[in-house]
């Protein structure tokens, strides 16, 4: 993925300069100009410099001279899915994030990406792996690698494809390498920070101290899962469920080899020839109104499970979002082997 200031060029360069970068971007050929404080001041493109020489415009004035000075652009703190879906379905390729002050903190390309999210992206990296020893001996399980590329980043890489570029990590067991390998996440055009566990919280107890998430969105999921997750999908069915909390949850089928009985005060009321039943298990991803994380315990051991189970007991909305496409919890070797193989195939 391109580094998002490829697409910036600073007030007072010249239009032989910009020439230059348009050329570099290739088919994403658009600068975003911005002034000396980032501040984003408009939008430069292959036409605009051609229309500005047609009215005599010489190639060593200033950009300032052709830009457009009204580009679209997208609000961070705003998080419009709504007008992000428009902008998408209206060919509008190529759009800068703008923070509260107007400065340009990312680009978004739809061509590489499939929507920009309201989330913050908690992953959960702290455990020590036993199931999977010896490979955790000396790497942490998240950073075992699942073809060219460790666990957690196909994770990582799948979120930023919808968009999320606000993470936090959550580390424990030889959580330096973990640190080592994302630094700050500039190479991804994200910003990562580092949830670290003095001692274990369990699946969601590390996240009840931090205050600085940016959005009123929270995902949490564990580092060890393989999915071709539609995101934003999942972020529009929570919204519309009007639910406190969501839980993505894995479709599993039990066939019953024989005729079962269906009965009332030991009378048969009726009867099922080898049915099947489906259930549903915790997939290991969440997404929740930031609220929620108040009733988490601070420094104490608290899965995420425990979360539902008061949720629902409290009267608060916890909804299911049953996962069609492709899912594997990476637990055991077997499951390690099979990952390495459905990766070849798997749409992702």
């Amino acid at each position: 993925m391109r580094n998002f200031r490829d697409h910036l060029i600073l007030t007072g360069s010249s239009i032989k300069n910009a020439l230059f970068k348009l050329n570099e971007l290739a088919k994403d050929a658009i600068l975003f100009v911005a002034d000396d404080e980032g501040k984003l001041v408009g939008s430069l493109t292959d036409g605009d410099v051609r229309r500005g020489l047609l009215k005599g415009i010489m190639i060593d004035n200033v950009v300032e001279d052709i830009i457009q000075k009204n580009p679209r652009y997208i609000r961070k703190e705003e998080g419009d899915i709504q007008k992000i879906i428009e902008y998408r379905e209206g060919n509008f390729r190529i759009l800068p994030v703008v923070d509260k002050n107007h400065k340009i903190v990312n680009v978004i390309n739809f061509r590489e990406m499939r929507s920009y999210l309201p989330i913050d992206a908690v992953i959960m990296a702290g455990g020590r792996g036993e199931r999977l020893r010896p490979l955790t001996d000396s790497t942490p399980k998240p950073l075992l690698k699942i073809g060219e590329k460790p666990i957690i980043e196909h994770n990582v890489d799948r979120l930023v494809a919808f968009g999320i570029d606000d993470f936090w990590i959550s580390v424990r067991y030889l959580g330096e390498q973990i640190e080592a390998y994302f630094k700050d996440g500039s190479e991804k055009n994200i910003k990562t920070k580092y949830l670290y566990e003095t001692k274990p919280l369990g699946t969601i107890g590390a996240i009840a101290n931090e205050k600085e998430f940016l959005h009123d969105y929270i995902l949490v999921t564990n580092s060890d899962i393989l999915t071709n997750l539609n995101y934003e999908d999942f972020f529009l069915s929570f919204v519309e469920s009007e639910a406190d909390l969501s839980v993505v949850t894995i479709p599993y089928e039990v066939n019953v080899p024989y005729a079962v009985l269906e009965t009332t005060n030991k009378h048969v009321v009726s009867f099922k020839e080898k049915p099947t039943y489906t259930y549903y298990s915790n997939g290991g991803i969440y997404l929740m109104k930031r609220k929620i994380l108040e009733l988490i315990p601070q420094n104490q051991f608290f899965n995420a499970t425990d979360l539902m189970e008061k949720l629902i007991g409290e009267g608060y909305k916890v909804h299911s979002y049953p996962l069609r496409g492709y899912w594997l919890d990476i637990g055991k070797h077997e499951d390690f082997e099979r990952a390495q193989e459905d990766i070849k195939h798997i749409k992702f």
